[in-house]
């Protein structure tokens, strides 16, 4: 089943009254990379949640958010001093540097608002909120996953679509050989009748021939057809194809630009434009899959 490296899933967990919500998303990338942010996880334990992600996710560019809301009995928390000095003294020095007027209740507001001038507590660190937080990751990651999968499907539909169209066009492309080659026979007679030149009709035959074969798109036209065959077999019988798509894409582009460059009629080489947009298409959705 195709998956897409596009995702988002959130879980909401409770440890001891207070509500712990994670939310994960990823966009596409070339490996697995893993960014935890949050100061709420204790820093020995990110190995392991990068660990999980990426044995789950596999690739994509993958961000961690996570946030705590206390309740009532455990809204108490203490400010780390330190933290809280240099965050109001970087918005005096941004608002003095451009001309902005806070009065302190505003400063003092927006540094209130920055969960990282917050201490960790014990509780927060032991083993028992650990469990919780895994468990939470857990279940965004099934979250994530489920939403990858949507969206994956639908990739896959569109992609089968749009290399469809590739082959619907090359089909159309048949359509024209016949009257390609009779203009080119007509060109060449009609340029040896302007030259005034008489010509061998037994060395006529074979220039035409050579020009014929040389013009030929046979062979591109079935590799071309084989690639969206492989295409689309691969994208749905192979877990995680969307590196080997990719290279099939290149392969494509390679016998479209063959058709393109022998092509010779002003109505194939439409098509063929009109293939090289399909395929661009292709490629740009194929960086998407897993």
């Amino acid at each position: 089943m195709v998956q897409s490296m596009t995702g988002y899933g959130k879980s909401e967990t409770l440890h001891e009254n207070n509500k712990l919500t994670i939310e994960l998303r990823s966009v596409n990338g070339k490996g697995s990379d893993v960014n935890i942010k949050t100061q709420v996880l204790p820093r020995e334990r990110e190995y392991e949640v990068k660990q999980m992600i990426s044995q789950s996710l596999q690739r994509g560019t993958i961000d961690l958010f996570a946030t705590i809301e206390y309740s009532q009995e455990n809204n108490f928390r203490r400010i780390n001093k330190g933290i809280f000095g240099a965050y109001l003294e970087q918005i005096r020095d941004l608002a003095q540097s451009h001309s902005m007027e806070l009065n302190d209740g505003e400063i003092l507001s927006a540094v209130l608002r920055n969960q990282d001038i917050y201490e960790q507590s014990a509780k927060e660190a032991d083993d028992s909120f650990w469990l919780t937080f895994k468990a939470g990751v857990e279940q965004a990651l099934v979250a994530i996953n489920n939403f990858r999968s949507q969206e994956g499907a639908r990739l896959a539909a569109e992609l089968a679509e749009r290399v469809n169209n590739i082959t619907a066009l090359l089909k159309q492309v048949e359509e024209y050989e016949g009257e390609r080659i009779n203009l080119l026979k007509q060109r060449i007679t009609n340029r040896l009748d302007e030259l005034k030149t008489g010509a061998d009709p037994n060395r006529l035959e074979q220039e035409l021939i050579y020009y014929i074969e040389k013009l030929d798109i046979t062979e591109e036209k079935v590799r071309l057809e084989q690639h969206c065959k492989y295409f689309i077999d691969t994208m749905s019988n192979e877990p995680n194809p969307g590196k080997k798509l990719g290279f099939i894409a290149q392969e494509m582009g390679r016998e479209i630009n063959t058709l393109g460059s022998k092509a010779n009629h002003a109505s194939i080489q439409k098509y063929v434009v009109q293939m090289k947009d399909e395929l661009e298409k292709i490629k740009e959705q194929s960086l998407n899959i897993l």
